[in-house]
């Protein structure tokens, strides 16, 4: 599991602000990246994400807080970068809103990068980056912690065995599965009939799974976005259904077992 968030921001001595993007190990505590970036941006995350990933493998989660660009308000809270998370087979794994303590780790180490690192600030963000880059290395190699007996986290961390692909494969779903095509407007077509699903999703392929007459669990990938209700003609969220908290959903597939 990896934890990532974006570090509160703060003005260097141009006047211009940073906003740092930490991703932290969780197991090991090894600081795999802090950058700074000029914007919390979509961007420069998915470009500093596809360089940690080439580096260090791919994790099977990312667990991040709710905000942008980790998370948005589209159903099962899916945001363009954690679209290509699912397409790449890392779950995205959302804390509750309001309480950053579930993601206690990473707010600890935000409270050293901000001590340690950010003041007082520097001049722009290329000295800003030697100074996390230094800090960077000093939190691996060189400072114990206390959690992990005193030693380091570069002592603990393996990275993952799963390399970055060099292209994405297309997502097979089981064959009892209904596959649609999300469109360019949003959603799909179902027995002639128009079925809103999301933005972020426009483009790619859903799969629909009937659990009960008329009822369906739906699928990006092997991720669990809603249950479809085909009287209603509506996908209802399963944010709205299984709040906040992990729950195992079966479903008729056992390959398909997930947590959500």
């Amino acid at each position: 599991i990896w934890t990532a968030d974006y570090k509160g921001h703060f003005r260097m001595g141009n006047s211009f602000y940073c906003y740092p993007l930490t991703v932290c190990d969780m197991h090991s505590r090894y600081l795999l990246g802090c950058e700074g970036h000029d914007a919390i941006s979509l961007e420069q995350a998915k470009k500093y994400f596809t360089r940690l990933f080439h580096e260090y493998g791919l994790p099977q989660r990312i667990r991040t807080d709710n905000g942008v660009p980790f998370a948005s308000n589209a159903i099962a809270r899916l945001s363009t970068l954690s679209v290509w998370w699912i397409k790449l087979g890392i779950y995205p794994e959302q804390i509750e809103p309001g309480k950053p303590q579930q993601n206690g780790k990473h707010e600890r180490m935000h409270r050293t990068l901000k001590k340690e690192a950010t003041l007082p600030p520097e001049k722009d963000l290329k000295s800003q980056q030697k100074r996390f880059d230094a800090f960077l290395q000093e939190y691996n190699n060189e400072r114990p912690h206390e959690a992990l007996d005193m030693n380091t986290p570069a002592s603990f961390y393996r990275p993952s065995p799963r390399t970055m692909p060099k292209k994405l494969d297309h997502f097979d779903y089981p064959c009892h599965f209904e596959v649609r095509r999300v469109s360019r407007n949003a959603g799909i077509r179902w027995r002639k009939h128009w079925v809103t699903v999301s933005v972020t999703l426009a483009e790619e392929y859903i799969g629909f799974e009937e659990v009960e007459d008329g009822i369906h669990n739906v699928y990006f990938c092997n991720f669990l976005i809603g249950r479809f209700f085909e009287e209603q003609l509506k996908i209802k969220d399963v944010i709205d259904r299984v709040p906040v908290r992990h729950t195992v959903v079966e479903c008729a597939n056992p390959t398909m077992r997930r947590k959500v």
